[in-house]
């Protein structure tokens, strides 16, 4: 019989691509070796080269040098979320290390249009702020390009290579635009202006004349739309607004195209447009822009978790995947329409792979709830499956139709176990409205929503009432937690990943460039302990008394290991039965190869175990 080693897939990627400046060569982070390491193959494919050799550390993003002679990835060891900026030859070799601090969070940003500068961000001067760095990659020198405190991130360039912007968190949903200056001028506020309050608004890739930028924001919307910026007349001005998410933008600045994606439900629309079109259809008040646009390019219907395009505009990276197809690494080209994949990453079992089909359900205040339903081929004696609730993470994430897991939905499918993966609450992709509804409320209305898809299952037809199990990793992990203590009547089983079970410790433990933010996230740990103790798990744990699986990385920075301890000791103190397996080189998931097959086939093993027996 088949295993879930059979149906993961022989290596997995991070989620970044990127497209040599010559639009020869693509470079991501995959994990054949048993760890992330970073490759480089041609865009016609064929001759791929993995560069690192890393058995402790993962290399998680990557950018080319504008000359195309190197690569600057970041990497962190051991899943601690440390991650440092490095270099190496795009013919491999030597890696040298452009921050060292091992107590400290770079995250990456990007090399400047003239080749000499990379950007970053860095909590380096103090450990609750992250400023905004650049280093001139020749000599090595450092600049602190901004200092105004909270969690800021560098972005993209100006084709002068002298400004670059920056953006500062607030929330996922409430960002503001810095125009930063490297030799040292203050730091311009661009969006929203000075004292109206802070939108979702994301930079994208600067206009060739240095005039403005492209952008994604919510700004007087409830969708995220496409923008363009002004910076001299501090104008915006409208591109396309759809009625779902803009989720990426990437411009090709000699072929001066642009390249977007649409997030429609949960399939990436994929689309490019000549930037003199693009612009010439910009309004003023959010009417939608008439585009001329390039043939859509045919591609398969799946999430796009990762865009890059080369500088003529004629080839697009992307990496994409389906229901029942693993990611891989594809070239479009953007020209003829046709889409060639690059990598094939592919499980060794022999199956009919399922795609879900997209259901609602209503929830508790009168919404309808988005989710995905895979229901497995073949059908039980009375038609009936046991069936599996999947609560993604975030929460302000988004469960889509990829192969999830590592294939863990089409293992369960073919061992005859369906599975409901919703976007309650707080899931991104359906609005800005519907996205804010989880702040400062984790255990209230969401409850009712897993309330509500619990009780969806037991009135379906394809589905045994008696054999729900609930499963998910990180705010996942909180849900099945949840689940198993406030809804107990409704689960038979759960498997909790890296789930925090006591809100009031999570807040106090998150790590230091969160803590300005959580509050507002999640709840103040020093004013509203009652609070947030009556939306905690371990509040609830003596009524939890179905089995239960936890799996916890000993070096998480986001949820202590002390979130997974304190439910565990709880249940084991009451003779309840709970498995415990804590994974000394790990972090917030699983970074190793080796380690997230067992965990997903232990999970998996788990599920079947209590749902089908």
């Amino acid at each position: 019989m088949q295993t879930y080693r059979d149906y993961r897939p022989d290596r997995r990627f991070q989620p970044s691509v990127s497209i040599s400046p010559d639009g020869t060569r693509v470079a991501y982070s995959d994990n054949s070796s048993g760890q992330y390491n970073l490759a480089v193959a041609p865009v016609g494919g064929g001759d791929e080269r993995h560069l690192t050799t890393y058995e402790d550390a993962t290399v998680r993003d990557v950018r080319w040098t504008a000359d195309g002679a190197a690569l600057i990835f970041s990497a962190d060891a051991n899943g601690d979320e440390f991650y440092q900026v490095r270099r190496i030859s795009a013919d491999g070799g030597e890696v040298t290390s452009l921050t060292d601090h091992p107590e400290v969070q770079f995250a990456l940003g990007d090399v400047s249009p003239d080749g000499r500068w990379i950007s970053y961000g860095g909590n380096d001067r103090e450990p609750v702020d992250q400023d905004v760095l650049v280093q001139d990659l020749d000599s090595g020198e450092v600049r602190r390009v901004y200092d105004g405190g909270g969690p800021v991130f560098a972005t993209t360039w100006a084709p002068d290579s002298t400004r670059l912007l920056g953006v500062k968190l607030y929330g996922n949903t409430e960002l503001v635009i810095f125009l930063l200056d490297i030799d040292g001028k203050p730091a311009e506020q661009l969006l929203p202006p000075e004292g109206e309050s802070p939108t979702f608004a994301m930079p994208g890739p600067w206009l060739p004349d240095g005039s403005g930028f492209l952008l994604r924001t919510d700004a007087g919307r409830d969708f995220v739309g496409l923008a363009v910026f002004d910076i001299a007349a501090r104008e915006l001005r409208w591109l396309a607004t759809p009625d779902w998410d803009v989720e990426d933008v990437v411009l090709a600045s000699e072929g001066r195209v642009v390249v977007w994606t649409v997030n429609a439900n949960g399939v990436s629309q994929l689309h490019s447009a000549a930037l003199d079109d693009v612009l010439a259809a910009a309004t003023a008040d959010g009417t939608p822009a008439t585009i001329t646009e390039r043939p859509a390019p045919d591609a398969p219907a799946g999430p796009i978790s990762a865009l890059s395009v080369d500088r003529t505009g004629q080839h697009a990276a992307v990496l994409i995947a389906t229901g029942g197809r693993p990611a891989n690494v594809a070239v479009v080209d953007l020209v003829a329409g046709v889409t060639r994949w690059l990598t094939d990453a592919a499980s060794a079992a022999t199956f009919d792979a399922v795609e879900p089909t997209l259901v609602h359900f209503p929830t508790h205040d009168g919404r309808d709830i988005p989710a995905w339903l895979y229901l497995p081929i073949g059908s039980t004696a009375d038609g009936r499956h046991p069936v599996v609730l999947s609560i993604h993470g975030g929460p302000e994430a988004q469960e889509r139709p990829s192969y999830n897991y590592g294939g863990l939905y089409q293992y369960l499918l073919s061992r005859g176990i369906a599975v409901l993966a919703p976007n309650i609450r707080g899931s991104n992709g359906y609005g800005r409205s519907y996205q804010r509804l989880i702040l400062r409320d984790w255990g209230g209305g969401d409850l009712g929503d897993f309330e509500a898809a619990a009780r969806y299952i037991r009135a379906a037809d394809w589905a045994d009432p008696d054999k729900i199990g609930v499963f998910g990793g990180s705010y996942g992990g909180f849900a099945c937690l949840t689940c198993m203590s406030r809804l107990p009547r409704y689960f038979a089983c759960g498997v909790d990943l890296v789930g925090p079970s006591n809100l009031v410790t999570l807040a106090k433990s998150v790590p230091p460039t969160w803590r300005s933010m959580i509050a507002a996230w999640v709840g103040d740990p020093d004013t509203e302990v009652d609070f947030l103790l009556s939306r905690s798990p371990i509040t609830y744990a003596d009524q939890i008394v179905s089995p239960l699986f936890v799996i916890q990385g000993a070096n998480d920075p986001r949820v202590n290991k002390a979130e997974s301890d304190g439910i565990v000791e709880a249940l084991r103190a009451r003779g309840v039965e709970v498995r415990y397996d804590v994974y000394e080189d790990e972090g917030h998931g699983f970074t190793r190869r080796e380690n997230e097959a067992k965990g997903m086939s232990d999970s998996a093993e788990f599920l079947i175990e209590h749902l089908t027996k």
